[in-house]
């Protein structure tokens, strides 16, 4: 089962992403996306271990195709962190949670250092 919350309209996107009080790990993905779905448990691993300091939230790029434009999602799996509301890195493709942790500069970000 996913820690993640999903934000498949603009207005939930608003909510659950730009109005988050702690980092959020956006994973840009699609239900046909093979290598969308191999990337999920990787991005639970780190929202687990990172326990409350960080939220993940699932955005279907073809139910939610205005959030996907707006930033620029030409590709799929596209991982993205919002901080304070604003996209600060992304990481594009399918990689294990070190690579993607590393991608994000998680350990910046969430002044944390990666296990």
């Amino acid at each position: 089962m996913s820690v993640a919350v999903t934000a498949d309209d603009p207005s939930t996107f608003a909510v659950e992403v730009m109005a988050s009080e702690v980092p959020v790990i956006v994973d840009f993905w699609a239900p046909w996306c093979g290598p969308c779905r191999m990337v999920a448990p990787e991005l639970d691993k780190i929202a687990l271990e990172k326990g409350g300091s960080v939220k993940l939230v699932k955005v279907d790029v073809d139910k939610n195709t205005e959030i996907a434009r707006q930033y620029q999602v030409f590709s799929i799996p596209s991982i993205g962190l919002f901080v304070d509301g604003k996209l600060t890195e992304m990481t594009v493709g399918a990689k294990p949670a070190r690579a993607i942790e590393e991608g994000l500069k998680l350990s910046v970000h969430l002044k944390t250092p990666i296990k």
